[in-house]
């Protein structure tokens, strides 16, 4: 089928990314890119979509935002590519964003959270209807954290402790929208980001903001930070008495902060968190030995899941658009049609515009038996609250 939108010809459709394979997040990048690479060759094994075969190109950005900006402009103005699949990093997406939605070029995961990727309602690209997040949103995980501890926990005084960070605005946002909602009495109290301080003055900074909040007594605390903030905030509640039950972002549900925190925090209060990832269902297990058959050495690596993730969207919404003509605007119609499964979690469901990551997330809480440090509260569901509705 013959077609003029850029990366697409009868028998191949170019997708690209620039992400880093050189630096301190090769890491990420390396793993991301190998997840995208192996479920483009699954597809392309089975004979591709509609005939033509998934080619991925990279480039590496080194993690540098102007660089990534550069890379991304070359793409588009060479018009050869069809879409971007794994864009990760805050200040990544942050800096080619506004030229992202201004190509109108197809966007699919975003490896961060930042709030500038929600939008309930994006309905032209400059509000970002051709960006596809998939991964929790930092403002819908806010609104999730404010519904989860008014309807599963109960809470009447609502303590927030949040960072002078883009992670703690966007939380922060989030939250206050679902109790301004729920009329809910809440006190927030901001920490300095670490980098403004030196160490001394950072935990000093700390503990004096967490005996202020003391002051207010709350039954309840949400500490919306990051991992390089959050372990010393639950340390300096622990070090100061504040032992009230606490609840913080997915991004802190690593082995690594429950290990650290389970000898300050034992016996005093409990730590909830959010993840987004389930690989224990019958379901979800067999997607997973799927991709662990082309992942090879990735194959229980989380970001080669992540890319997996993206990959798989992408060819969903391709899959959508099977014997029409394929363009940005088509795909965005396909991606809109229904809600699509992530392979290892929810429903995500971009109709009418709906930007906001995924609304379904499991409870997990540190456990000090556990080897991993978390065990699961429960599985995967819808705890975000936009009208005025119970978790079921």
């Amino acid at each position: 089928m013959k077609t003029n939108t850029p990366g697409v010809s009868k028998d191949c459709i170019v997708v690209a990314n620039s992400a880093a394979q050189s630096g301190i997040f090769a890491s990420t990048g390396d793993p991301i890119n190998a997840g995208i690479r192996a479920y483009f060759d699954m597809i392309n094994s089975r004979g591709g979509i509609d005939g033509r075969k998934l080619k991925f190109i990279h480039t590496d950005d080194r993690y540098d935002p102007k660089t990534a900006e550069s890379i991304l402009s070359s793409y588009l103005n060479e018009n050869k590519i069809f879409a971007y699949v794994g864009h990760f990093g805050g200040s990544i997406v942050m800096q080619t964003l506004d030229l992202i939605k201004k190509s109108g070029m197809p966007v699919v995961y975003f490896g961060t959270g930042v709030g500038a990727l929600y939008n309930e309602h994006a309905m032209d690209f400059m509000s970002g209807a051709n960006c596809y997040p998939i991964q929790p949103v930092y403002i819908t995980e806010g609104r999730a954290m404010a519904s989860i501890a008014i309807h599963d926990f109960n809470a009447k005084k609502i303590g927030i402790l949040y960072t002078d960070t883009t992670i703690g605005h966007d939380l922060l946002s989030g939250i206050n929208r679902t109790l301004k909602e729920h009329q809910t009495d809440s006190f927030s109290e901001i920490i300095p980001a670490p980098e403004m301080l030196e160490q001394s003055a950072f935990l000093k900074s700390i503990r004096d903001t967490v005996l202020s909040m003391k002051d207010y007594d709350p039954d309840f605390i949400i500490i919306a930070a990051g991992q390089e903030s959050f372990p010393d905030i639950a340390a300096a509640l622990a070090e100061t008495d504040t032992c009230k039950t606490v609840l913080t972002s997915y991004v802190n549900t690593v082995v690594t902060i429950a290990m650290r925190l389970i000898p300050v925090i034992k016996n005093k209060f409990d730590i909830y968190s959010f993840g987004w990832l389930d690989y224990t269902s019958q379901r979800h297990m067999a997607a997973l030995n799927e991709a662990s058959d082309w992942l090879g050495d990735y194959a229980m690596n989380g970001y080669a899941h992540c890319g997996w993730i993206g990959a798989h969207f992408l060819c969903e919404g391709l899959k959508r658009v099977s014997g029409k003509e394929i363009t940005w605007e088509s795909f965005r119609e396909a991606m809109e049609s229904s809600p699509i499964e992530n392979p290892f979690g929810g429903f995500i469901d971009y109709a009418d515009g709906k930007r906001l990551g995924t609304e379904e997330l499991s409870l997990h809480k540190i456990d000090y038996e556990n080897p991993f440090g978390w065990s699961e509260i429960f599985p995967l569901r819808n705890v975000v609250m936009f009208r005025d509705r119970r978790c079921q």
